[in-house]
């Protein structure tokens, strides 16, 4: 496969997008104490399970501070006294109570160990109240690099907005700061200075005026929410809105829509492109899985995030990724990309979560497949396959895309493209699209609101098509050789066999010549195959356009 570099700011965007949510890639293999206790699910935190968030927090735009509480309610899992939350070290605690009364706690880096005067019991149901303060961690480059957001808009009023995937959600509040634990619901209070709006994740219960010229605005969220998820969006905002009658159920979708005020216009031509996205995504992965939080875009200060039910967008109303086609084959161009691989997460990452972020393929490989998929309901399967091999100059085979788990790892930035291609390889070899799409379609309602692991992804996978595809993961998630396919020609007969790959490899390919095409199954040992009229014909073609693979031919 040939590919068409697209020259320096190209690269440059790319460079940007491998680091999109992904923060964490490069780090060394020797992790710390703080490393652990972000990733490690320890005995305190597997005590408890998070069943409701109410956060309030107030924004200091001037002063770059904020200063509120969280309550957390949680269900006891077990019997403890003690148990962890998370808050960087830079925010104070001021207070925690339970019961009405003040409680003990140690901080160790960015962990909170919280001590109860009693043994809490099994089954219990509990709340404590975290009072915290300070400067919160300041991001320079969102969103690939955590923390808040202090920009102004276009007439030099603030424009304040939050991005902490892989940085970590305790950069600006306390919670339990693992994706293994997501509350049922959460309220979110925001408080900020008049006239400014303030933009949440759910739907908007009520909008407070305070006596110091701030307002604080209530979103309560009816779904279960990843922390990462969770956001304030601070600005003069324009809000428009629409209505979604959805095939599925017959059932109406809120769309919202929060812009700055200058570009309302721009929005609403750029935007009416939401409808025939959420048409192909639900025939496709199922239904919109917040439906009772409605379905948000909200501009940004920074280019994006796949916040739930409050989708980032600041990819500045152009086609493409900032005007740019990543896969270099101008099909990317059809589209925005913002809008159309951030509201993917809504089903990949926000829906089905993975549990440890060295799986954040789950997350990130689905949601790159799904531009594929946008583009084969829009324009057709051939428009499709050219946009998806573009994408395979972008996977730098680095390392493996599956980071070490329990240390807050991920993995390469190859679960971006090289994992969109896996799953691209795999609709191929099921060799049935009719059976690709109904997997498709039943993975992402079996593990809707979930949290998962890459093993039950395989296990699954394997189950729905009665077929063992194990290997095939394994060599593309675990290790960052790609498959080489190595022929020979002789006569009538064609030799081949597969090349740095795993010993038990065993993943089939699809050749064609003249008019005949065939299925072969190659292992790592030659295999020797005669083909009627092989050596007469003029034309001989090896799929990998269908399969992530490398062609080698033999001397």
């Amino acid at each position: 496969m040939k590919f068409k570099i697209l020259g320096f700011v190209f690269l440059l965007g790319f460079s940007c997008l491998q680091s999109l949510a992904q923060l964490m890639d490069g780090q060394p293999a020797v992790f710390t104490q703080k490393d652990s206790l972000r990733g490690t699910l320890s005995q305190f935190r597997n005590c408890y399970d998070v069943t409701y968030y109410h956060l309030a927090v107030k924004i200091n735009i001037e002063a770059k501070k904020i200063q509120g509480s969280n309550s957390i309610s949680f269900k006891c899992l077990s019997d403890f006294q003690e148990l962890q939350i998370d808050l960087f070290e830079n925010l104070n605690i001021d207070q925690i109570l339970f019961q009405g009364k003040a409680l003990t706690f140690k901080r160790v880096y960015n962990a909170v160990f919280v001590k109860f005067p009693n043994t809490l019991l099994k089954g219990q149901q509990e709340k404590i109240t975290v009072f915290y303060s300070g400067a919160p961690s300041i991001a320079k480059k969102a969103p690939w690099d955590g923390g808040i957001v202090f920009s102004k808009d276009e007439n030099g009023e603030p424009w304040v907005a939050v991005a902490c995937q892989g940085f970590g959600a305790s950069c600006w509040w306390p919670n339990k700061d693992h994706q293994s634990d997501e509350p049922d619901s959460m309220l979110i209070s925001i408080t900020c200075p008049d006239p400014l709006l303030n933009v949440s994740n759910g739907r908007l219960r009520s909008v407070v005026k305070q006596a110091d010229g701030y307002s604080q605005y209530n979103w309560f969220v009816a779904n279960p929410i990843n922390n990462y998820d969770v956001t304030f969006n601070i600005g003069n905002y324009v809000h428009f809105k629409d209505n979604y009658a959805s095939p599925i159920k017959n059932q109406n979708l809120t769309l919202d829509y929060w812009v700055m005020k200058s570009n309302e216009a721009k929005a609403k031509k750029q935007f009416e492109q939401v409808k025939p996205m959420l048409d192909c995504f639900q025939s496709k992965f199922g239904e919109y899985p917040f439906k009772e939080d409605g379905y948000k875009l909200v501009e940004t200060p920074y280019l994006g995030m796949e916040h739930q039910s409050a989708v980032a967008y600041g990819n500045k109303y152009k086609k493409g990724y900032m005007g740019f086609d990543l896969s270099g084959t101008g099909v990317g161009m059809f589209f925005d990309y913002i809008t159309i691989h951030e509201t993917g997460h809504e089903w990949f990452g926000n829906s089905i979560t993975s549990m440890d972020i060295a799986d954040m393929w789950i997350h990130e490989g689905f949601t790159t497949y799904s531009e594929t998929v946008f583009i084969e309901c829009i324009k057709g399967y051939d428009d499709a396959m050219k946009y998806i091999n573009g994408q395979a100059k972008n996977v730098r085979n680095d390392k493996p895309i599956i980071g070490q788990y329990g240390v807050n790892n991920e993995g390469s930035g190859d679960m971006y493209y090289k994992g969109s291609l896996l799953l691209n390889t795999l609709r191929h070899v099921i060799n049935d699209d009719t059976k690709w799409w109904q997997l498709l379609y039943n993975y992402g309602e079996h593990f809707k609101k979930q949290i998962i692991t890459t093993e039950m992804v395989i296990a699954y996978f394997n189950e729905q098509t009665n077929m063992d595809l194990t290997p095939i993961f394994k060599q593309y998630l675990y290790t960052a050789n790609i498959p080489e396919f190595e022929y020979k020609k002789i006569g009538n007969e064609l030799q081949y066999q597969w090349k740095n790959v795993n010993s038990d490899f065993n993943m089939p390919i699809d050749i064609a010549f003249g008019k005949e095409i065939v299925r072969l199954y190659p292992t790592t040992q030659k295999q020797k195959i005669k083909l009627k009229n092989f050596k007469k014909s003029k034309s001989f073609e090896i799929f990998d356009n269908r399969f992530f693979i490398n062609v080698i031919e033999a001397d």
